[in-house]
C-alpha cells in the first residue's frame, strides 16, 4: 500500500545522459517539473558562461569538489567545496575556473524543472567539429533558452 499519489522517481546513473562536461543526474521531465539537476565538471582553467540571467527559473550552484568563480551582480568571489550559491530569477550571474591551475566539480538545480539540458545539448552541437559559432549565434541560441547574455 502507498499513501504517496506518484511513486518515487528514481535517476540510476548507469541512465544518465550528458553532454559535453554536463551529467543530467535529474531532468525537468523525470521530476515532474519540480527541478533539474545536473553536475558539471570543469577543467582547470576552464570557462563557463558570461554575465547572463534568466527569468523563468532560479539557479543553485553546489560546490563538490575544487573552488569555483561565481559572478553575483558585479562582484565575482570564490566558492569552494561545501559552498552553496543561490541566485534567484533574474539575478545576473556567471561562473568560471577559480583559476589556471583550479578545477571544480559543481551541480546545478534549477527551479522549476525546465528543461534546461536542450540548452547544453545544443551548445554541444553548435561547437561540434571545432566550429566557433559568432556570439550573435550564442547569444541568439541563449536566449531561445531563457538566458540573456549580457555584454559590456
Amino acid at each position: 500500500m502507498t499513501y504517496l499519489p506518484d511513486p518515487a522517481t528514481f535517476s540510476r546513473r548507469a541512465d544518465q545522459r550528458s553532454a559535453g562536461r554536463t551529467r543530467f543526474v535529474a531532468t525537468g521531465s523525470q521530476t515532474r517539473g519540480d527541478f533539474g539537476l545536473f553536475e558539471v565538471t570543469m577543467a582547470p582553467g576552464g570557462s563557463g558562461p558570461g554575465p547572463h540571467l534568466h527569468r523563468t527559473f532560479s539557479e543553485s550552484f553546489h560546490v563538490l569538489e575544487g573552488s569555483l568563480a561565481v559572478l553575483s551582480g558585479a562582484e565575482w568571489t570564490t566558492a569552494h567545496a561545501g559552498d552553496l550559491i543561490y541566485v534567484p530569477r533574474s539575478g545576473v550571474h556567471g561562473f568560471r575556473a577559480a583559476g589556471p591551475d583550479v578545477g571544480a566539480r559543481f551541480l546545478i538545480l534549477f527551479t522549476p524543472g525546465i528543461p534546461r539540458e536542450r540548452y547544453f545539448e545544443g551548445l554541444v552541437e553548435l561547437h561540434a567539429g571545432g566550429r566557433t559559432p559568432s556570439t550573435e549565434e550564442i547569444d541568439e541560441f541563449a536566449l531561445r533558452h531563457d538566458q540573456l547574455n549580457l555584454r559590456d
